[in-house]
């Protein structure tokens, strides 16, 4: 067993809008996401199967079925492979849980994210 807190994960800056906090099992990772008011995750899909958790703010979900509103206690599931986008109506925190684990996170390759 490995105990984590999420005071002690180093925040790294993706961008002047986008923070994360991350951890990684064997199978899954888990993130901690800062959003600030406008911040844009652009359109992209991954292998991933991603839930998603509001703990405050507000979020758009955009996917080709549409958008969806999510607030803090709200959660949404994503298929792996569908292309969706984030944009952040207020300041938000968000927890996403990733199966497998996030490779391209683990390894920096993830420049949709730095820009």
């Amino acid at each position: 067993m490995t105990r984590y807190e999420w005071n002690r994960i180093e925040k790294e800056q993706l961008n002047p809008l986008l923070a994360r906090q991350m951890m990684h099992g064997e199978r899954l990772t888990v993130a901690q996401i800062h959003l600030a008011k406008g911040c844009v995750v652009p359109e992209h899909s991954h292998e991933n199967e991603q839930i998603s958790l509001v703990q405050s703010g507000k979020l758009v979900f955009r996917t080709p079925q549409g958008d969806i509103t999510l607030v803090a206690g709200q959660a949404a599931q994503i298929p792996p492979h569908e292309p969706h986008s984030v944009e952040a109506l207020e300041d938000s925190l968000a927890i996403d849980v990733f199966v497998p684990v996030r490779e391209d996170w683990r390894a920096g390759t993830d420049a949709y994210l730095r820009k």
